[in-house]
């Protein structure tokens, strides 16, 4: 009697244990099925994208995109970066962001150097890019450099590596090594306008009276007290130029970035500046620029993918106007109380401590 109802024990355990399993498959099974649910397609001109759409993308669900790079944009090399190694979506390679800039003045690299690296991370201009950073400005420098290269399809994620991990989806933190390419695919750069150098903005501002050049700075920076870095010691702007905001300190986006890590869109763009006073039409031309190209690129971007095509980056910034004695500056506010002068009346004090 005892041994047949061990044997009843044993059978009921050992059916519990079956059925257990089964609905952890079933769990899990459903929870990939989730996973790889298709996001809806966008436009090719479309750049800020969510989570769901790029795991979409991994998942083979985009047809459009099924040639495509994942890249981490932040300074430093990958062992040196630590967004990079502390964790990044899988796949993910690394971009430092001197692979698109150099010094003195950090402007975009010529087009032959921008061409070397596109090529050493695998990209042609068919390859669907998609950037993020864990700050906003490095993902946008890049993403808008390859914009002027000839990248046709470029995206960045709408938010950061938070963003991702909030939606339940993995990171990694091995280094994933990309696989370069021969043939770019175009002339370098495919999209030269989306440029202005030093000399082309200095014509315009005297020249044109439908050119704004739109300052991406925080206040204390536009209004001349601080240059806002540790190696620029002069203060000010380029005379004419209007403020669009940018955030409190030259290292911040908060102006143009939620809380939780997404950009704003055109609409709060838009009505930003009108509260500034600064309203522009369609006719306008609107040249971005900070203090070295980060934060000038995110308007621009904005308004991108918004279908506008009169608008672009001032690489130079404020770092090279203001190595050019003779260029004229305004210190202040010019709705208020503003000196003109010019670029050698400056003083070289101004630079952040």
């Amino acid at each position: 009697m005892k041994k047949r109802l061990s044997l009843i024990l044993v059978f009921i355990l050992l059916f519990s244990l079956v059925g257990c399993k089964e609905k952890v498959e079933v769990k899990k099974n459903s929870d990939l099925k989730e996973d790889v649910k298709k996001a809806d397609t966008v436009d090719r001109n479309q750049v800020f994208v969510s989570p769901e759409w790029i795991k979409s993308v991994m998942d083979k669900q985009q047809e459009e995109s099924q040639d495509y790079i994942i890249l981490e944009a932040s300074w430093g090399k990958e062992k040196a970066s630590p967004d990079y190694m502390e964790g990044h979506i899988e796949g993910a390679i690394h971009v430092n962001t001197d692979s698109v800039e150099e010094d003195p003045v950090w402007n975009l690299k010529s087009p032959e150097e921008l061409e070397k690296s596109l090529l050493g991370l695998g990209i042609t201009k068919d390859t669907t890019t998609i950037i993020y950073g864990k700050n906003a400005a490095a993902a946008a420098r890049v993403a808008h450099a390859y914009l002027w290269a000839g990248v046709e399809n470029v995206k960045v994620l709408n938010g950061n590596i938070e963003t991702w991990k909030s939606k339940g989806y993995e990171v990694e933190k091995k280094i994933n090594k990309p696989i370069p390419v021969k043939d770019f695919g175009t002339k370098v750069p495919a999209k030269p306008e989306y440029i202005l150098s030093i000399d082309e903005v200095a014509k315009k501002l005297e020249e044109d009276k439908n050119f704004k050049l739109v300052s991406v700075r925080a206040y204390n920076e536009y209004i001349g007290e601080t240059s806002g870095y540790t190696y620029i010691p002069k203060a000010g702007e380029p005379k004419g130029a209007i403020w669009g905001k940018g955030g409190k300190t030259a290292d911040s986006n908060e102006d143009f970035v939620h809380k939780d890590g997404t950009f704003i869109n055109l609409e709060e763009m838009i009505n930003m500046w009108k509260e500034l006073g600064f309203e522009f039409d369609k006719e306008d031309e609107l040249s971005f620029y900070c203090g070295t190209g980060w934060r000038a690129a995110i308007p621009f971007l904005i308004l991108y993918e918004n279908g506008y095509n009169n608008m672009n980056v001032y690489d130079g910034g404020w770092l090279e106007w203001q190595l050019h004695d003779e260029l004229p500056v305004q210190v202040g506010d010019p709705k208020g109380d503003v000196k003109y002068t010019t670029v050698g009346e400056l003083s070289n004090d101004k630079a952040i401590k």
